[in-house]
């Protein structure tokens, strides 16, 4: 891989690592004692994480455009600091609505500073694209392995008031990081041309099955990662069962993107996405006929694991590929935009199911049904794109 591509990777890598792991993953692993320390319910501080992903849902678009007008520096320097004007501002949350604007601050971070951006300018400036998407998810990949246990040793340490002062800390090494990925390299991204871009591709049918499969797989991943504990409970397997199952998914998916890796140039995008769109109904459809073993479950996890870890890079890579590079930040922050709803929306949807059943049982078939509308989709996008040629 070519010097230039290693800079870019390494600097994007840590940026994203230290911006997941300090504004998305400290949340589930505060609100507990926060409930404690201040009484207040937790519907009323989920609220709060829910407006934080509606500004960041409405952010996408302008932000993108940005970035395909001006480049990456401003969103990706300056989003680490809000990021950690936030976190400082939840700390000192005594009132709900000091806590409030809070995530409104770090919705507008994760806006800026996370992904959509990041890899505007990484398919902008990378030589080979899709194996730098591919090297960074592989890093990044390791961001709840790194985060969970040093945010929960830093909540048990120090509290959590002093725990979100010390990752406001880190999101300014973030912006350091940025600042220096910027510093020799070019400052614009792309110059759009008149009549392309966004409104080209929300002409374009291949654009509408990207959003309606990305969003598909926004809902299940959401259901899956806010039930997927108390759903593999349900079923009476030992704790530990629960835990190790739960726990794999990291290392399956990293596993699946080593291999999309080492495959390198020989892999088409658009087939590992076709491949992957329909691994995740098959995991799901397992997940629902399968006995209640460890053993028996475990290819459910693979299936599910693989899915996931290469259709993040398909979403990256793979919407360049089908619908170019030109003005890939405003497009790509409208795919996000559309994700926004269904993403919210699944744990409340899932929840209710299982209060109304008395169970998660009609929960898998449920999500395996959109898992194979999502693949039919992108399989749409695909033939509209070859069409199109």
């Amino acid at each position: 891989m070519k010097r230039p591509d290693l800079a870019l990777i390494l600097a994007t890598a840590l940026t994203q690592t230290l911006g997941w792991g300090t504004l998305f993953t400290p949340f589930a692993l505060v609100v507990q004692p926060m409930e404690a320390d201040l009484g207040w319910s937790r519907a009323l501080l989920n609220g709060a994480f829910t407006l934080g992903l509606l500004v960041a849902g409405a952010l996408a678009i302008p932000v993108g455009r940005h970035v395909d007008r001006e480049g990456g520096k401003l969103p990706l320097v300056g989003g680490p600091l809000l990021g950690a004007a936030g976190l400082v501002m939840w700390s000192t949350a005594t009132h709900p609505a000091v806590f409030y604007l809070a995530w409104v601050v770090i919705g507008c971070a994760h806006a800026t500073a996370l992904w959509t951006p990041a890899m505007a300018v990484v398919v902008a400036l990378a030589r080979e694209p899709m194996r730098a998407i591919t090297l960074i998810t592989f890093l990044t990949g390791f961001t709840g392995t790194i985060f969970i246990p040093l945010n929960a040793a830093l909540v048990g340490a120090l509290g959590w008031r002093d725990a979100l002062l010390v990752l406001a800390a880190l999101e300014c090494v973030a912006a350091a990081v940025a600042w220096w990925q910027f510093s020799a390299a070019p400052a614009r991204v792309a110059t759009p041309l008149p009549g392309g871009g966004l409104r080209a591709a929300l002409r374009r049918p291949a654009f509408w099955g990207l959003a309606l499969c990305f969003a598909g797989h926004a809902f299940i991943g959401t259901a899956m990662g806010a039930h997927l504990v108390p759903l593999l409970r349900e079923l009476d397997l030992p704790e530990a069962s629960v835990i190790l199952l739960a726990a794999l998914h990291g290392p399956f998916q990293v596993a699946a993107r080593i291999g999309l890796f080492l495959l390198g140039t020989r892999a088409s995008t658009q087939v590992v996405g076709v491949i992957s769109t329909w691994l995740l109904p098959l995991g799901l459809l397992w997940l629902a006929l399968a006995p209640a073993e460890f053993t028996a479950l475990l290819p459910f996890v693979l299936f599910w694991a693989m899915a996931d870890g290469l259709l993040t890079i398909v979403r990256s890579a793979g919407t360049a590929e089908i619908l170019g590079r030109e003005g890939y930040g405003a497009v790509t922050g409208a795919l996000t935009l559309v994700s926004v709803g269904p993403r919210v929306a699944a744990p409340i949807l899932v929840a209710l199911i299982w209060e109304a059943q008395g169970g998660y049982g009609a929960v898998p078939w449920l999500l395996a049904a959109i898992g194979v509308l999502a693949a039919l989709a992108f399989l749409y996008a695909v033939m509209s794109k070859e069409a199109a040629s």
